[in-house]
């Protein structure tokens, strides 16, 4: 990701961007049912790592398997790129945990942007404080093996309802995630950006009073003349 993309997409919101996908026809790029677990005023901005699970099988995930240095869950912890996101296919079942405060710290420590998971985490609490992006479905104390096995790295999955390609642009703010396809990451940075202007703008008109009909969307063409000399002034 061109770190110009990047600078652009922390500014601008998970609703523009959506906005900006569905006119190319991209309706369900929103991961489901996840949610920040504190709120950090700044986006998350990343390529995706994936890590896939799988249900377990009770003969395959004794507590003992962790001793096991090539575990796909230890080793993702140890494997995810500085600056990337890892997101988590947990199959939607928040009952058991993807991971836990220990190696999301891990995760952090060894330059990590953020991470997403459509299952649950445990220690939620203590994740909450550390200043890193984290994303779930809510908190969940059981160990993933009573019902995940994590099974492979770096794949193409489904999280959330939305598929995700190792590479795909993950934007996550203080609402959701979004999941950008690599290949046009440049292009929606650059409309969401102009978007947010004119949002802005819209804004401040409101808030004075104004009617939103020929504004949003702007088809009186003396708002764009009002829009253009506002961007003027406030530089945008």
């Amino acid at each position: 990701m061109k770190s110009e993309t990047r600078d652009k997409l922390m500014g601008v919101s998970v609703a523009t961007l959506c906005s900006a996908l569905y006119k190319r026809g991209l309706r369900t790029q929103t991961i489901q049912d996840v949610r920040p677990l504190t709120p950090r005023g700044k986006n998350m901005v990343g390529p995706a790592f994936t890590l896939r699970y799988m249900p377990a099988r009770e003969d395959r995930n004794p507590m003992t398997i962790f001793r096991d240095p090539k575990h796909p869950q230890r080793v993702a912890m140890e494997t995810c790129p500085e600056g990337h996101v890892l997101v988590m296919d947990s199959r939607k079942d928040p009952r058991a945990a993807s991971a836990g405060d220990i190696l999301i710290t891990r995760l952090m420590k060894r330059g990590a942007e953020g991470v997403v998971t459509d299952g649950g985490l445990r220690d939620a609490m203590n994740i909450a404080k550390l200043d890193f992006a984290s994303y779930h479905s809510r908190p969940s104390s059981p160990t993933n093996l009573t019902l995940h096995e994590a099974i492979d790295i770096n794949v193409p999955i489904g999280c959330g309802d939305v598929a995700v390609f190792p590479g795909d642009i993950v934007v996550g703010d203080d609402d959701s995630v979004i999941v950008i396809p690599a290949e046009i990451a440049d292009e929606i940075a650059d409309e969401a950006v102009e978007m947010t202007a004119y949002e802005d703008f819209v804004l401040e008109r409101v808030n004075a009073g104004h009617t939103i009909i020929g504004l949003y969307p702007a088809t009186d063409e003396a708002n764009l003349s009002l829009f253009a000399e506002w961007r003027k002034t406030n530089g945008r």
